[in-house]
């Protein structure tokens, strides 16, 4: 049956690639890989996270920024982590906090709520 998460899709805008490759890449730190030549196309582009993927796809017409739908990305350092996105002029909150972790939350440029969390 299921083993594992491969990979999880967020959206952005069509044509707004390199403002989130700005962000993610440049602000999270995440690294590009190639999307297969058949979906290359199709806009967006992909990211390796860990031994997963984060896939940036293109649809416009979405209310991202009501949506409590989000990915969470494990960290080693949240505080480090929360100095990297306030310097770079992203507004954090805490998140509720649940046992066994702290965590914090934000929005992309797009929208999109994030949570890093790391474990206690």
């Amino acid at each position: 049956m299921i083993l594992q998460i491969h990979h999880a899709q967020i959206t952005i805008p069509k044509g707004a690639e390199d403002e989130a490759r700005k962000f993610y890449c440049g602000v999270l730190g995440l690294s590009e890989i190639p999307k297969p030549d058949g979906l290359a196309g199709r806009g967006g582009f992909w990211l390796d996270v860990g031994d997963r993927q984060l896939h940036i796809g293109t649809e416009d017409g979405v209310e991202r920024g009501t949506t409590k739908a989000h990915v969470a990305y494990l960290v080693d350092d949240l505080e480090k982590a929360r100095e990297r996105l306030v310097n770079a002029g992203v507004i954090v909150t805490d998140g509720i906090q649940i046992p066994g972790s702290v965590r914090l939350e934000f929005r992309d440029p797009f929208g999109n709520r994030i949570e890093f969390l790391e474990k206690a």
